[in-house]
Formats: C-alpha cells, sequence, structure tokens
C-alpha cells in the first residue's frame, strides 16, 4: 500500500492512500510506454497495423512479465517456513498477490488476443498464431525476470559447496 503525505498547515497533514507502490506503478507506466512506442514506432515504418499491434503487446507483455517475475521470485525468497500460525498466515498473504499477478498478466495476454483479433487482418496467421504471441511472450519474459533474481543469488563456498566448486 503506497502513501502520499501532504502538509496541508502547520497543524494538519493529509494521508492519501493507495494501492501499490510508487515504483510498482512507474514500472506499469513503463511497460505501457514501451509498448506503445514500439507501437507507434512500426506503425509509422510500416503502416502494417497486424506488425504493430503484435509487437506492441508484445513488448508491453514482455516488460510486464519481467517485472511480475522479478516480484514473484522476490516473495519466493521471503517466503517463511510454515511452522507456526502467522507463518501460515504470511504464506496466504504471499500467494493472495501472487494470485493477482497472474490475474493481471493472464486479463493481459487476454485482452491482447481480443485485439488482435478484432484487426481487419484475416487468415490463419492473423486468426490463429498471431493472437497467442504476446501472451507466450509474457509467460518468457516471466520466467526471464524469476531467472534475473535467481542468478543474482550468491552460492555458499563453505561446507559440500565448496567442495563441489574445487572438483575439476
Amino acid at each position: 500500500m503506497g502513501q502520499i503525505v501532504k502538509q496541508v498547515s502547520a497543524t494538519t497533514t493529509k494521508y492519501y492512500w493507495y494501492p501499490g507502490e510508487r515504483k510498482e506503478w512507474l514500472r506499469a507506466l513503463l511497460a505501457l510506454g514501451t509498448g506503445f512506442g514500439v507501437f507507434a514506432l512500426l506503425w509509422l515504418v510500416t503502416r502494417d497495423l497486424l506488425v504493430a499491434v503484435v509487437a506492441g503487446t508484445s513488448v508491453a507483455a514482455a516488460v510486464t512479465g519481467s517485472n511480475f517475475g522479478r516480484r514473484d521470485a522476490r516473495a519466493l525468497d521471503g517466503f517463511p517456513k510454515l511452522g507456526d500460525k502467522a507463518a501460515r498466515r504470511a504464506a496466504v498473504g504471499h500467494t493472495g498477490r501472487a494470485a493477482w499477478r497472474a490475474l493481471a498478466h493472464g486479463c493481459g495476454g487476454a485482452g491482447a488476443a481480443v485485439l488482435i483479433m478484432n484487426l481487419p487482418d484475416r487468415g490463419l496467421l492473423a486468426d490463429w498464431i498471431l493472437p497467442v504471441v504476446p501472451a507466450v511472450v509474457g509467460a518468457l519474459g516471466h520466467q526471464a525476470g524469476m531467472l534475473h533474481v535467481r542468478l543474482g543469488v550468491t552460492v555458499s563456498t563453505v561446507g559440500p559447496a565448496k567442495r563441489l566448486l574445487e572438483s575439476p
């Protein structure tokens, strides 16, 4: 949950709450902006609406998927051991937020597919293959985001891990 604090007077402060954090909203705007930028550039260059829409929605889905993947990986790293009641409650909270991200990502992929399906182009490629491309690219972006976070994890160099690193 984000919060904006405005000092109205010396004795009065107003608090405005909004869902999510500011950096997450900026990342969402970045995804939409890059998708729209790719769409506009390709439409100006090729004047082919189908190619521009597929590329624009795919880029937006890739950036969004990467952001969601990084958030999911960070949530998995902080996932508590399920030994006590408070840890189970925290796990439900993590799972709920991941479900909302999955719902948003799925609706984005479905929306992109509907948008591409309603374009005037017809044929096997335009009707059956290209509507799936943004969802697939978004899913690959999600995996890339998770992999990016996981590759940043350091490895222990003591005990059994040290023997593995020293073996030829």
